[in-house]
Order: C-alpha cells, then structure tokens, then sequence
C-alpha cells in the first residue's frame, strides 16, 4: 500500500482515484469544488486535503488530472500547490492533457528539487477512466515510469512510456488529431446513411467490424443516431486539445488541414449551444432526412 495524494477529481479524476483506493492505497484527494471531493469521500473513504501542497504532503505519488496548462500551474506551482508539499523522491503523475512546454517546465523543476515526473496524458474517456480501461502515454525518465507503473496500472488497459518529458503530451496529441477526423468521417457517413434510407442497425453489422471500423463507431453510433449528445468528452475540452495540437503544429512545421478544418466545424457546434454536448454531436451540422 503507498500513499498517493490525487489532485483534480473530474468525470476522469473521480473514478481514477476510485481505483487506487479500490486496490488497497491510501488515498488523500484534493478538488477545487469541495462539494465533489466531499461526494468522492462518501463513496470511496480516504482523506481530503484543503490544499494541494497538503494533499502532498507524506505522499510517496502525487496524480493530477486539471483542465489545462492555467489550471495545471496552479495546483502544482502557485500558491499552496502540490510542489511545496512534496518530498525528494515522490514522483508527481500528471494526467491533464496540456502542452508539452508545460510538461517539460514541471519536468524541469521537479528535477531540480529531486522529485520525479511523468507526464501522462489519458485516452479512453469516461467509459475508460470508469472501466480502468485507459490508454496511457507516458513522457518522463524510464527509473519514474518502472516504479509508477505498478500504481498506474490499476487503471490502464495500455501503459506505454514514450519517452522524455513531453513526449506523452505530443503523443496524445497524436490521438486527438486522430479522433477529429474519425469523428467528421463517422458524421458524413451515418448522416449519408440515412439521407439514403438505410437500415441503420444493419449498415453497422455491415460495416463494424471491417475497415472502417472504430472505437467512436462501437461507442458513439447508436447514440449518435438518437441525437443524444448530453454526455461523454465535452466539445469545449476538444477545442481546446485541437488547439494546443494546432499550436505544436507551427512549431514542428506539421499540416493539420481536418484537423484545422474539424476544429473551425467544433466551433459552429459551439455556436449552436452544444459547448457541453459530446464530441460526435459533429453529425447535428449535417443535414438528415430520416432524424
């Protein structure tokens, strides 16, 4: 058993840290929102800290899973965060999708202070964080990814270490990129099927299981076909991952034409009130006949 504090209990903290108390650690959370860290408690037990810095304290891992690079540094670096609780030889895993300038900056410091780092974005979604099922991509020294990988593992369908600190941010950024143009292409097709009145249930027996197939067509199809978007991985939390991968982009010199394209059709989604709605809502741009 070791002591873990986890900073950040979001639809992908949450049930993160549910995990790690499931499998016998001890658990000390932090949330910005007390009410969510208070709910967490009721469910999984542990302890809550009222600041990061203390949540740290005595903790031999620190997780965090925030919003982005603002909200990152703020729980980590600024005042009360998680660093100046932390003692030479804990290592902090952050699992927030961020740049990679600020995965290396921690990075930096962290060695600086004799704390290990690994950043280590996730890939799965609720259904994945929930399962303990994710996709984890991991940048960090190979001696911190070997000793944190047993604790990770307590929710990781695939846990691999891609290499220096950063390189799990550029790879889920890899993912991202990925997902845009699967989702716009998942869209045109099922709003093509039924514009051509298709029998719905059997074009995906038809088409599931061969080259088009995909995580997003199994998960997000069927729901896609209701028009129900009132769950799942939020468009504003894409917009803003299309836009640190565009970002990086400029710098390595990268075209990003879908993904550039996807980005500005999430906008209009936006436009349309569905800030919240999931990102397969992408197919209420597109004309249907049959909906």
């Amino acid at each position: 058993m070791k002591n873990l504090a986890f900073i950040g209990l979001g639809i992908m903290g949450g049930p993160i840290a549910g995990h790690l108390a499931a499998h016998g650690h001890s658990v000390k959370v932090f949330n910005r929102t007390t009410s969510r860290a208070l709910d967490w408690l009721k469910k999984h037990g542990g302890e809550m800290a009222s600041t990061p810095a203390e949540a740290a304290h005595d903790a031999e891992f620190i997780f965090s899973c925030v919003g982005g690079d603002d909200d990152l540094k703020e729980v980590i670096t600024g005042e009360h965060g998680a660093l100046s609780g932390m003692r030479p030889g804990s290592i902090l895993v952050d699992h927030s999708t961020v740049s990679a300038q600020i995965s290396m900056e921690l990075g930096d410091i962290c060695a600086e202070n004799k704390f290990g780092f690994l950043d280590a974005p996730l890939s799965g979604g609720q259904k994945g964080a929930e399962d303990g099922e994710l996709s984890i991509m991991c940048g960090g020294e190979a001696i911190h990814f070997e000793k944190a990988k047993p604790i990770i593992s307590s929710y990781a369908k695939r846990l691999v270490h891609m290499g220096n600190t950063g390189s799990g941010q550029l790879t889920k950024m890899v993912n991202q990129i990925c997902i845009a143009g699967i989702l716009q292409g998942l869209a045109e097709g099922l709003a093509f099927a039924s514009n051509a009145n298709l029998d719905f249930p059997k074009v995906l027996e038809a088409i599931g299981n061969g080259a088009a197939g995909s995580w997003q067509m199994h998960n997000r199809s069927h729901t896609m076909a209701e028009d129900s978007f009132e769950f799942g991985f939020a468009v504003d939390w894409m917009r803003k991952d299309l836009a640190i991968c565009l970002q990086e982009a400029e710098t390595n010199g990268s075209d990003l034409p879908v993904a550039s394209l996807v980005n500005k059709f999430y906008a209009e989604i936006q436009n349309m009130g569905g800030n919240r709605w999931d990102t397969s809502s992408l197919i209420r741009r597109l004309p249907r006949k049959n909906y």
